[in-house]
């Protein structure tokens, strides 16, 4: 099974976090097909061959996904995504 695991430092508050983990979610569920629901401050995101959750706190956001055996081989090109959508929401690391 492929992991992938992102942590990204923001410096603004864990509601405009959740807004633009949000923002995130949505693009990445759109071209994917995954379904998202918040549990708190963790978006909690699956579909089949995937599952996974973004925690929000005061200082971070943390990605980690698991993908099943035939998503796996797309591990590169979706933690691409991931991080280029973390990019455009909190500027590069």
């Amino acid at each position: 099974m492929a992991v992938i695991d992102i942590r990204r430092k923001h410096c603004i508050s864990v509601k405009e976090a959740k807004a633009a983990v949000e923002r995130v979610a949505k693009a990445i569920a759109k071209e994917y097909g995954i379904t998202h629901r918040w549990e708190g401050n963790t978006l909690e995101f699956g579909r089949t061959g995937v599952n996974g959750a973004i925690a929000v706190a005061k200082q971070d956001v943390h990605i980690h996904a698991e993908l099943g055996f035939l998503m796996g081989a797309f591990k590169p090109v979706i933690e691409r995504e991931i991080v280029r959508k973390l990019d455009e929401e909190f500027g590069d690391a």
